[in-house]
């Protein structure tokens, strides 16, 4: 009888190998939570100019602070005003509207081609209070103070082709701001996409984190799984059967050279940079039992981790370095597990639940995001390393493969919607989520850049 784990992995491949086709880029739906965010109005910048934009920044910007989850933008129709000055704003009207915060921004043409953008976060609370006109001392003297400006970025100037990177640019700035978190919107994904239609139906694909800009990095006739990002964002490391074989291959993203670094008897899967970047877990089978290995990648030096009769795979890092949590049987289901890199001590960390999977540690390192089976349905979840508690984070059927966004406030996950496996968002609080559906085919195995 196969192991639980064995499964997990056969089914993965089963589903890549009955793909349908896949449309280029990826569109996020909006599935829950925005009732819980915060209101913001992000109101359409006044433009000045003569070419056409070819984007709608303002557009961009709202999209993706209501994909953090913590903002509702509300929509242009629904705004009181469009102001496109700070002079210009009534303070009460957008009061009664409950809306604290507004952004206003201004864009103009310089010449063919390149185009300067700047734009004003406004509280709108406190120039409710002022009128806008509060003051306060300075050598002595009282003067006009505009603490009702939150921040007042000055002029962007920047090429047509960087339009979407500027807005997203500016999303970081705004998120940062309101919420002293770092914006992650500049940020990228990867992911597998599956076209049977094609002669070489498997693409390693990175794109924007909205799914723009979509890039093929690979393809192959067979099988392409679990690709992951440098700490660096310039490399990807993924493993392909290409040669009929598991093989893990690191690709240099900047150049597009690529080299195989792993490719013993047997499996080598499940690739995993540390911190670091100096070192690679893995899983390897070359003794064996799949076991995990840490390659030292300046010298390609292995080390054995593990040494155990049942199935140990899924290595990741904890963020000092310190530790991997990996996926295990040795207790008879799978449950996550932590081994110490330097002294070999093991920990089993969960118990909650048929089996916990897929493990890997919250930026902060004070939780585990991880794949629970609970009554058979497998679901995104999140323990509290300190108190062991553990909150289910989805509701949708056989989630997988959990990646956290840089600033540890989303997690990007491969579920099935319908017949096709899909993408989708839950903010780390569980609050909101959001589906990014390809139109048809298969998507499956994000994983979330570092910043760029």
């Amino acid at each position: 009888m196969k192991s639980d784990i064995m499964k997990r992995i056969l089914l993965s491949i089963s589903m890549l190998l009955t793909a349908f086709s896949s449309q280029a880029a990826i569109d996020i739906l909006i599935t829950e939570g925005l009732d819980s965010a915060q209101p913001i109005a992000v109101v359409p910048f006044e433009y000045n100019g003569t070419q056409n934009l070819p984007q709608n920044v303002s557009k961009i910007i709202s999209a993706d602070l209501s994909r953090s989850g913590k903002f509702n933008p509300i929509q242009p129709e629904q705004m009181p005003q469009r102001p496109v000055q700070v002079d210009s704003i009534d303070f009460s009207a957008w009061a009664e509207k409950n809306i604290d915060t507004i952004v206003i921004g201004q864009l103009k043409d310089v010449r063919p081609g390149l185009f300067v953008a700047q734009y004003q976060i406004i509280d709108i609370v406190r120039g409710q209070v002022t009128g806008g006109g509060s003051q306060m001392l300075s050598g002595g003297e009282l003067v006009q103070s505009d603490d009702h400006i939150v921040f007042e970025s000055r002029p962007i100037q920047f090429e047509v082709s960087d339009f979407r990177r500027v807005a997203h640019a500016m999303s970081d700035r705004i998120f940062e701001q309101l919420t002293g978190i770092k914006g992650a919107f500049q940020t990228k994904i990867a992911y597998v996409l599956v076209d049977d239609t094609q002669s070489r139906p498997y693409k390693l694909v990175i794109s924007d984190y909205d799914g723009f800009n979509e890039q093929e990095i690979v393809r192959s006739k067979e099988p392409l799984m679990s690709p992951t990002w440098s700490p660096d964002a310039t490399k990807l490391a993924y493993v392909t059967f290409e040669n009929r074989q598991a093989q893990i291959f690191i690709h240099d993203l900047y150049s597009g050279s690529r080299e195989m670094i792993a490719s013993y008897p047997g499996i080598n899967g499940a690739p995993s940079w540390s911190p670091d970047g100096s070192k690679m877990a893995m899983v390897l089978s070359k003794d064996g039992n799949p076991e995990l290995y840490v390659m030292d990648l300046l010298t390609r030096k292995l080390s054995r981790l593990t040494n155990n009769r049942t199935i140990d795979t899924e290595p990741n890092w904890s963020p000092d370095g310190e530790n991997l949590v990996f996926s295990s049987e040795r207790g008879g289901r799978a449950q996550l597990y932590q081994i110490n890199v330097n002294s070999g001590t093991v920990k089993r960390l969960t118990f909650t639940g048929e089996m916990n999977l897929g493990g890997s540690y919250t930026p902060d390192g004070k939780s585990l995001i991880m794949v629970n089976r609970t009554r058979g349905n497998y679901h995104i979840a999140k323990q509290d390393l300190r108190s062991g508690a553990l909150q289910v984070l989805t509701k949708t059927h056989l989630d997988e493969s959990p990646s956290f966004s840089p600033n540890g406030n989303m997690i990007i996950y491969s579920t099935l919607h319908g017949q096709n496996q899909v993408l989708a968002l839950v903010s780390v609080d569980g609050r909101f989520k959001a589906r990014l559906p390809a139109g048809v085919g298969q998507v499956k195995s994000p994983s979330w850049s570092p910043y760029m």
